[in-house]
């Protein structure tokens, strides 16, 4: 349940593919395609308003060294969104199909690109030793995971509690964040189910996640994460885009790919 009270929003399908699940599980996108526009665009931006104005703490974290990446994040996402319906893009704002308006100098950069997607945006980089480390982030949806306790780890220390992520898995990992160029944009899905639509869901490491004991999860929640490179700064920039909907409600086209792909989310 979130902080205040239990947020509803429920989209009516899953993103297209989201049952990569296996790791890495990676596969090549259109590089202006990595941001997402759906159907609960204006709720989920309501949320991360409030989230961000009343939990910034807990849903931002930015290291100094991280600033240059985060203002090429923002460069970044205003340049793409000027091609998007329903954006009025100024030289000090952004007017949201939503009908909000976001000053572009107001807030520290990721903060401001965080206010107008619906992704959450968090910055990996490889200032010394062999892996990336999570230097910033803007993540007001975490599916069972705190920023805050995250920052400024490395890869392999931030899946401790993800059981398959092994040493194998973390070398691939660390191997195709190397090979990662400018241009080259990376996804990935997963899926989940959960008791409850609720989107604010941080959870420490040593916090077990409640699993439905009977009959399937009453609700599915998906991400869509993107892998890109910022190429000034050659930071990763890795994307989340979270979808929620009820089990019960999905199509029959997706709930056969849900059923076969990934049976546990199902129970």
């Amino acid at each position: 349940m979130g902080f205040a009270s239990l947020m509803e929003i429920l989209n009516t399908r899953l993103p297209e593919n989201p049952f990569l699940d296996r790791l890495p599980g990676t596969r090549p996108v259109e590089a202006d395609t990595w941001l997402k526009m759906d159907e609960v665009y204006a709720q989920q931006m309501s949320y991360r308003d409030q989230l961000i104005a009343e939990r910034r703490d807990t849903v931002y974290r930015c290291d100094a060294g991280a600033e240059p990446a985060a203002q090429e994040v923002l460069e970044r996402v205003v340049e793409l969104i000027r091609a998007m319906p329903g954006f009025e893009v100024s030289k000090d704002t952004v007017t949201r199909p939503d009908g909000v308006t976001v000053d572009l100098h107001a807030e520290p950069p990721l903060i401001t690109a965080g206010r107008l997607v619906q992704e959450d945006l968090c910055i990996l980089e490889k200032p010394s030793g062999d892996e990336h480390v999570l230097t910033a982030g803007l993540l007001c949806f975490p599916a069972s995971w705190s920023l805050d306790e995250k920052h400024m780890r490395s890869m392999s220390s931030i899946h401790v509690p993800v059981v398959d992520y092994d040493d194998r898995i973390g070398r691939g990992v660390q191997r195709m964040f190397d090979m990662l160029r400018p241009g080259t944009v990376l996804c990935r899905g997963n899926l989940l189910g959960y008791f409850d639509p609720e989107l604010f869901t941080p959870r420490r490491e040593n916090e077990r996640r409640e699993h439905p004991q009977t009959g399937r999860a009453p609700f599915l929640r998906a991400e869509r994460q993107c892998l890109l490179v910022l190429p000034n700064t050659k930071a990763i920039l890795f994307s989340i885009h979270s979808y929620v909907v009820k089990t019960d409600d999905l199509e029959s086209d997706q709930a056969d790919l849900v059923s076969a792909a990934l049976p546990r989310a199902l129970r």
